[in-house]
């Protein structure tokens, strides 16, 4: 009995993650990389990208295109085809859904017909590729701001 108590569970941790289908209604987009799914909290921060700061930017333009970023998403999710999975976030163990892990969000890969979201947008110059490993993530990249321009459009940041 013991045995086999192992094997399920070795098998359990094997068997890949498979993305379940999702309809558009229960998809909230929040910005170029943030989702809220079937009206729940916390929100969930999509995998593989960096999307333009709306909500403090760093400077006008990362503004201008995380609005352009957080539309084009809203068009992926309105055309439907989607798959959502829940992926464990790149955090110490301590710090899963704390605030100092993604500000308390979830983390997770929403694909439309097939392809990462993130691919999508990276592709279209809407967002830039940042992959973390198990544990943390490298620095935020931040292109979006030319250098001569001022470093925050929001100085309480």
């Amino acid at each position: 009995m013991k045995r086999l108590l192992m094997l399920v569970a070795l098998l359990a941790t094997a068997l890949p993650v498979v993305a379940e289908p999702i309809d558009p209604a229960d998809i909230r987009v929040v910005d170029g990389d943030t989702i809220q799914v079937y009206g729940m909290q916390p929100n969930v921060r999509l995998l593989g990208f960096d999307a333009p700061e709306t909500w403090h930017p760093d400077c006008e333009p990362e503004r201008a295109l995380g609005f352009k970023t957080t539309e084009r998403l809203k068009a992926l999710v309105r055309a439907g085809y989607l798959d959502f999975e829940y992926v464990r976030c790149s955090c110490p163990e301590s710090k899963l859904g704390t605030q100092w892990c993604n500000y308390g969000r979830d983390c997770g890969l929403l694909r439309s017909n097939g392809r990462n979201v993130g691919d999508i947008l990276i592709a279209e110059g809407l967002a830039v590729s940042f992959i973390c490993g198990p544990t943390s993530c490298p620095k935020k990249p931040h292109p979006w701001c030319p250098v001569n321009l001022p470093t925050s459009v929001n100085p309480a940041r």
